[in-house]
């Protein structure tokens, strides 16, 4: 018990949508019987107040034109039984039939109405815990279970409570009753009836909207997350950071090799001596303006040094323009504009030595 009631006061974060969610999907749903009840009883006070009375009458002369031609009925056989009944049956399905559909509609709409139903086949499966004695006294004894019983002794009380008012104000037209005409009784017994049920839908009206606010409350209430649950839904969501991390670093790898494999393609490397490099290659067949083939800091930049080195592509020393381009430029897009001048001066320089003509050196240091 001090397991349970430790691991209730840790659930102090208010339930995710997902949360919700899943209740939902197991049929865990705030729904109040007193609701269910009340629609019962509205739909009553609507069939008696409204379709008991003419069906009733319907009925009622069906079986006096019955019993009017008794004499006249034969039966002989089965099927002449069967006749009779079904005279009377017609005004009987009439009034059934729509008390029925009347009951049925209020209970759906009730519960539509608290929320919306699902289908769950987990909730119609055997559970042998539920037939289980010393769970049923746990059940019966716990927090939830003497509320409930607390909350029908309530019941009985207010509804006996509005049952004897609503009687003894009836109390003179019982009397009266006896000096009726029989004719007559039937008319006062039923909105004596009418009279009831009216009350005690009415005191159930309020019951009802204040169970269905606790239970509501104490729904949302066992929803509640520890702050836990909170972090391993959002990582179940998200993704575990250890995983996204590793697997950022796998693409950021698999990202500089082919950044390191395009390198020997480069024309030029603008490098700062040991901090920043930038790889560009521009071909004049190809048409446009020299386009970054990779870029890098620290170890990166050495290494694309070390492998433009290999392979023969220039590098040129410039560490302004190389810082410049770094925090400006983005592989394989052209370079901005602001560059032109300052790249079309290395790249004539270069073009100009490996064809042996003198060109005017560019404020930098070939390597």
């Amino acid at each position: 018990m001090s397991d349970q009631s430790g691991d209730h006061e840790d659930k102090t974060e208010e339930p995710t949508e997902k949360k919700l969610r899943d209740a939902h999907e197991k049929g865990d749903l705030p729904r109040s019987r007193e609701a269910l009840l009340f629609s019962g009883l509205l739909a009553s006070l609507v069939v008696v107040s409204l379709m008991l009375r003419p069906a009733l009458a319907q009925v009622a002369e069906a079986l006096a034109h019955l019993l009017d031609g008794m004499g006249q009925i034969d039966l002989r056989s089965g099927g002449d039984v069967v006749a009779v009944v079904g005279r009377l049956g017609a005004p009987v399905a009439t009034l059934l039939i729509p008390i029925f559909l009347i009951f049925i509609v209020a209970g759906i709409a009730t519960s539509c109405a608290q929320a919306m139903p699902s289908v769950v086949l987990d909730r119609i499966m055997p559970d042998l815990s539920k037939i289980s004695p010393m769970k049923g006294f746990g059940r019966l004894f716990s927090g939830h279970g003497l509320i409930e019983s607390g909350k029908g002794v309530g019941k009985l009380i207010v509804v006996g409570v509005v049952v004897f008012i609503l009687l003894r104000s009836e109390q003179t037209a019982v009397i009266d009753a006896l000096f009726m005409e029989p004719a007559a009784v039937p008319d006062l017994i039923l909105g004596i009836v009418t009279r009831l049920l009216a009350g005690v839908a009415t005191a159930f009206g309020v019951i009802a909207v204040l169970d269905f606010l606790w239970t509501k409350t104490s729904w949302r209430k066992r929803q509640r997350m520890t702050r836990q649950e909170v972090k391993d839904e959002m990582r179940q969501a998200e993704g575990d950071p250890i995983l996204k991390a590793k697997r950022r670093s796998l693409q950021l790898d698999r990202s500089r090799r082919r950044m390191m494999a395009d390198v020997p393609r480069a024309t030029v490397v603008i490098a700062n001596p040991t901090h920043f490099a930038i790889a560009l290659r521009y071909v004049r067949a190809e048409g446009g303006a020299p386009v970054v083939v990779a870029k890098g800091k620290d170890l990166v930049a050495l290494k694309i040094r070390e492998i433009a080195e290999e392979c023969g592509v220039a590098v040129i020393e410039n560490k302004l323009l190389a810082r410049s381009m770094y925090d400006h430029v983005e592989v394989a897009q052209v370079i901005p504009p602001e560059f032109y001048k300052a790249v079309a001066e290395i790249i004539h320089y270069i073009q100009s030595r490996a064809a042996g003509r003198p060109a005017p050196r560019p404020q930098a240091v070939l390597r």
